[in-house]
């Protein structure tokens, strides 16, 4: 399994779409194997997923994402957990050991509005189940 981490610091960057680095763990028999940092190389919204995928990535830990970047992520096969937040090799810890922290029904974390500047409420679509934060 290959579990990427929005990465700025040593802690989850929160905010995905912007995210400059990934922290990237490989886990064999329920233990991380290797780990590294790699640059987004300047990927945007849309092309984070693609990204990932190409990396073989599985599992993503995040703070705030969108329902865009969620839908992609689900389109490329990657499950995530986001509305992390804290030290990144103590969040992929709890999550081999199935005690991660995360919000299941997290969307943006925009203050009222979403990467393009409009509010959850003037999408022709659903920004789901719940509102925007704000």
């Amino acid at each position: 399994m290959r579990i990427a981490v929005t990465y700025e610091n040593g802690n989850i960057f929160q905010h995905f779409g912007h995210t400059e680095q990934f922290k990237i763990y490989d886990v064999t028999d329920g233990s991380v194997t290797a780990a590294r940092i790699i640059s987004a190389a300047g990927s945007g919204h849309g092309a984070l997923a693609g990204f990932l995928k190409g990396l073989n990535v599985s599992v993503l830990i995040c703070g705030g994402i969108g329902g865009g970047a969620q839908q992609a992520l689900a389109q490329a096969g990657i499950k995530f957990y986001g509305g992390v937040k804290g030290n990144a090799d103590t969040a992929v810890a709890a999550l081999l050991k199935n005690s991660l922290a995360y919000n299941p029904s997290v969307k943006c974390d925009h203050h009222g509005e979403h990467e393009h500047g409009h509010s959850c409420h003037s999408h022709d679509h659903s920004c789901g189940e719940h509102k925007c934060h704000g």
